[in-house]
């Protein structure tokens, strides 16, 4: 018999590729605030607003899952910034009923965090290095952690690197599916070149919190990709692999831009721990766009496995 799943933020592009590739072995159950497909077998959403503590313990309860998956978050960073009160509530407050919610059942817990909790002074970021937050969105992460560590002592926290996908089941938050539509439209593309990230695509990404749900693993893990550069260069060489003009990707500074919340400069992280612990192998980037570009054309000629 499936155990059951149940993955929170279901109308994010990561909750939907995660499902998408879940449905073959798990029950999948879905929280979203946004009206979802009705439910079919092995697959049903159940729609509210996370914050409703009331209604998330009800809901848990007639769930009953073996496994959570945790991807819901405000994560735009400077709409945090000017409402940190909701951020607080969404980021910290859910995190942490949830967490106990899974500690109370014996159930086990997978967050999904940021490789923003960095103030990116250093890059290359291990496990062990101290969280230290540039902006309240981060701050909010990382209290969402240490709220998920002294809650739930066998889950996982894993630090998401930047990532690379196109949506499956809903719009959600992909810079790619944005940066594909300026590029069709002939439209330049700010980048900011002062950015250092390790992308990981969204397929991989997807295998790997699944394979976290299910193995024995607990603590803080790192999921990225083994390619390190800025957000600029990253962009020129999907531009070029695309076949779009590298003129129209146009360099940035995100700290130099008015009225924005700091970001960090390189918080690329190190994904040696994903690679000794997980089956699943962390790509490089540009094996982790063919994954993308592969799987949604797949995804196009079939249902969603949910």
């Amino acid at each position: 018999m499936k155990k059951k799943l149940l993955v929170t933020g279901y109308g994010g592009f990561v909750a939907g590729s995660l499902v998408w590739q879940a449905g073959r072995d798990w029950n999948i159950n879905v929280f979203s605030r946004s009206k979802q497909p009705e439910e079919r077998d092995g697959f049903r959403c159940w729609q509210f607003d996370l914050r409703d503590t009331k209604q998330l313990r009800e809901t848990f309860a007639k769930v009953k899952p073996d496994a959570v998956v945790h991807t819901a978050a405000l994560a735009n960073i400077d709409y945090c910034q000017s409402h940190q009160d909701e951020a607080e509530q969404v980021n910290v407050g859910v995190t942490l009923e949830l967490a106990r919610l899974c500690s109370d059942r014996g159930v086990k817990m997978v967050f999904c965090s940021t490789d923003s909790v960095f103030d990116g002074k250093q890059g290359v970021y291990i496990e062990e290095d101290e969280p230290l937050a540039v902006n309240f969105y981060a701050e909010t992460k990382i209290r969402a952690e240490q709220a998920v560590h002294e809650s739930a002592e066998s889950a996982v926290v894993a630090r998401l690197a930047l990532t690379l996908g196109l949506p499956v089941l809903g719009a959600g938050n992909s810079f790619l599916a944005k940066m594909i539509s300026d590029f069709e439209a002939g439209n330049e593309v700010r980048i900011p070149e002062n950015e250092i990230r390790s992308p990981v695509d969204v397929i991989t990404l997807g295998q790997a919190l699944l394979e976290l749900a299910a193995n024995d693993f607990s603590g803080t893990i790192h999921l990225a990709g083994s390619t390190r550069l800025n957000r600029y260069d990253m962009a020129c060489r999907i531009a070029k692999r695309l076949a779009y003009p590298t003129s129209l990707v146009i360099a940035s500074d995100s700290n130099a831009m008015a009225d924005r919340a700091p970001r960090p400069n390189d918080v690329s992280l190190d994904n040696s721990k994903a690679s000794s612990v997980l089956v699943t192998p962390m790509q490089t980037l540009m094996d982790g766009l063919g994954l993308v570009l592969t799987s949604k054309e797949k995804q196009e000629n079939e249902q969603p496995r949910n």
